[in-house]
C-alpha cells in the first residue's frame, strides 16, 4: 500500500465531518481501492461490532492464489495513523493489517471452508476511543465483491445492556434538540403575543420570522426523534425524511429573511429591486443544491467513492450562500450613505446606516461562528465531548434570531426611524466629521 494513498486517507479522517453512525449497508463491485471506509465510531468500554458480509466474490488477473490475510477488516484510530505511516515509510510492513497500531476485526484468511460467499462475525471493543472501519485490500490488481451490513453500538451500564447506536458524544443528542425545539416554540409562542398584542405595526415581515421560527422548531423537533430511533434501533424509521423536508425550508425561510431584512423590505419599500431579485434566484436553487448534498453525506458515509466530491459541493454551496446573503446588505448601507449627503434627512438616514451596519456586522459573526468555530470546536474536543460543538452551534443561531427578532420587532415607530432629539443632533456632528475627514 503506498504512502501517498496512506497520506489521503489521513486527510480524509481528520478533516471529515461524519453524521451519527448507525447500521450501514455497503454495497461493492469489482473494487480494487487498497481502502474502504465504511463508517466511523466513538466506542465506550463496552463497544461491539457485528459485521454482516454476504455475495463475497474476488476477482482480477493475480499471478498466484491471493494471500488472503492480505485481505480483511479492521479498525484504527487517527492517532494510530502517525504509527502505521512510519512503520510503512521505514519498509517494516508492506500491508496496513500487518500493523500492530490498527485492531485488526477480520481477515479473510479466517474463512471456514465451508462458506458460500457469507460470513457473519462479531467483535467486541473494551478500548474506548473514536474508532474507523476500514476494509484492507493489499494485493494489487485484485478486485472485491461484497455486501457489507456493519452495526457498531455501545452496551449501557446496567443489567439492561441495551444498545445504544449513537456514537459515544452524540447519545446526548436527541435530549438537547428536543430541549432547543422547546425553547424556540416559546419563542415563537411570544412571538405571536406580540403580533397579537401590537397588530397596528405588525409588517408582512413580522409574519415572515414567526415562519422562520417555526420551521426551525419543527427541524429540531425531527432531528431528536430521528437521533432518538437511532439511538433505539440503528435506523431512523422515516423520521430522517421529516428532518430533511424542515432542514431544507428552514434554510431557504432563514437565508430569505436575512436578505429582505438586508433591502429594508416591508419596513422601508414594499418591493424588491432586480438586483435584489436576483440575490433571491440564486440563493434559493443553491439552498436546494445544498440540501441534496446534505441528504447523499448523510446516507452514504464516507465509504462512497463520491462522497468527498459532495461534501465539497456542500462547503463550496453554503459559502456561496453565505457571501450572497451580504450583497444586499452593501448596497443598502451605500444609499443610505448618499442618501445622507444629499436628502437634508441626515439624522434619520444615517440612524437606518447605524442599525444596517449593526445588522451586517451581526450577520457576519454569526456566519463566521456556526462555519469556522463551531468546526474548529468539532477538530480541537474529544470525540466524547462532540455535543458541546453541536450546543455552541445551536445556541449561537439561537441568539442571532434572538437578536433579529428584537431589533426588528413591531413598534409604533418604524425600526429605522426610531431616534431621539440628542441623537439626531449627534447623527448631524457625526456626518460633518465624515464629510471634513472624506475632505
Amino acid at each position: 500500500m503506498s504512502l501517498p494513498l496512506l497520506l489521503l486517507l489521513l486527510t480524509i479522517l481528520s478533516s471529515a465531518a461524519l453524521s451519527a453512525a448507525e447500521i450501514r449497508s455497503t454495497e461493492t463491485r469489482s473494487d480494487a481501492r487498497p481502502l474502504i471506509l465504511l463508517d466511523e465510531f466513538g466506542f465506550t468500554h463496552r463497544g461491539q461490532l457485528e459485521l454482516n458480509v454476504t455475495h463475497l466474490s474476488l476477482s482480477g488477473s493475480t499471478p498466484e492464489p491471493p494471500e488472503l490475510s492480505k485481505l480483511g477488516f479492521f479498525l484504527c484510530t487517527i492517532d494510530a495513523w502517525a504509527h502505521v505511516l512510519q512503520q510503512i515509510d521505514d519498509a517494516q510492513i508492506n500491508c496496513v493489517l500487518q500493523s500492530d497500531a490498527i485492531k485488526r476485526v477480520f481477515t479473510f484468511d479466517q474463512l471456514p471452508t465451508t462458506t458460500a460467499g457469507a460470513f457473519n462475525f462479531s467483535y467486541a471493543e473494551s478500548s474506548a476511543d473514536q474508532y474507523t472501519l476500514i476494509f484492507a485490500n493489499c494485493i494489487p490488481q485484485l478486485k472485491v465483491s461484497m455486501n457489507v451490513r456493519s452495526a457498531m453500538y455501545n452496551l449501557e451500564g446496567g443489567r439492561s445492556n441495551r444498545r445504544d447506536y449513537l456514537s459515544a458524544g452524540r447519545t446526548i443528542l436527541p435530549r438537547v434538540y428536543f430541549l432547543l425545539s422547546l425553547i424556540y416554540f416559546i419563542m415563537a409562542a411570544f412571538w405571536i403575543n406580540v403580533l397579537y398584542k401590537k397588530r397596528p405595526t405588525v409588517f408582512g415581515i413580522h409574519f415572515f420570522m414567526l415562519a422562520v421560527v417555526l420551521l426551525k422548531a419543527l427541524n429540531l423537533l425531527c432531528e431528536a426523534e430521528d437521533k432518538s430511533y437511532i439511538k433505539r434501533t440503528g435506523s431512523a424509521h422515516g423520521w430522517d425524511v421529516l428532518f430533511y423536508i424542515f432542514s431544507f425550508l428552514k434554510g431557504i425561510t432563514l437565508f430569505t429573511l436575512i436578505v429582505l431584512i438586508g433591502t429594508g423590505w416591508s419596513f422601508l419599500k414594499p418591493y424588491l429591486h432586480d438586483k435584489e431579485k436576483k440575490v433571491l434566484m440564486i440563493v434559493i436553487p443553491l439552498q436546494v443544491i445544498a440540501n441534496i448534498a446534505q441528504v447523499v453525506i448523510d446516507e452514504t458515509g464516507p465509504f462512497g467513492q463520491d462522497w468527498m466530491a459532495w461534501k465539497q459541493v456542500f462547503l463550496l454551496v453554503d459559502v456561496v450562500c453565505c457571501c450572497a446573503v451580504l450583497f444586499p446588505i452593501v448596497w443598502s448601507i451605500k444609499n443610505l450613505r448618499e442618501a445622507a449627503k444629499t436628502d437634508g434627512k441626515a439624522a434619520v438616514n444615517l440612524m437606518k446606516l447605524t442599525l444596517f451596519r449593526q445588522y451586517y456586522i451581526v450577520v457576519i459573526c454569526y456566519i463566521y461562528f456556526t462555519r469556522v468555530v463551531v468546526y474548529g470546536l468539532e477538530t480541537i474536543t474529544s470525540y466524547k465531548y462532540f455535543w458541546t460543538s453541536v450546543v455552541a452551534g445551536e445556541l449561537a443561531t439561537l441568539a442571532f434570531y434572538a437578536f433579529t427578532g428584537y431589533k426588528f420587532r413591531p413598534e409604533v415607530h418604524n425600526p429605522y426611524f426610531v431616534i431621539d432629539e440628542e441623537e439626531e443632533e449627534a447623527a448631524v456632528e457625526q456626518l460633518k466629521l465624515e464629510d471634513e475627514f472624506e475632505l
